[in-house]
């Protein structure tokens, strides 16, 4: 039976909050930067073309805070 290393583990769950906090974060700037609420664009009036920039923009900025977590 193998041990689960806590230390790893810690540090997982420790990097994994950072990179959220970061995510959200970098949401904010973005949701300031824009003329209009976004959210609201996107849930409201069903603007699929926001919602499509919005993700991408999600999963850029997470592969960037992957890559620079993981080292």
């Amino acid at each position: 039976m193998e041990y689960i290393n806590l230390s790893a583990l810690l540090n997982s769950v420790i990097f994994s909050f950072l990179g959220i906090i970061i995510l959200l974060f970098g949401y904010v700037i973005l949701e300031k930067l824009t003329p209009e609420k976004t959210w609201q664009e996107i849930v409201q009036n069903k603007n699929v073309a926001l919602a499509i920039i919005f993700a991408a923009f999600i999963l850029g900025i997470s592969f960037i805070i992957g890559m620079a977590i993981h080292g």
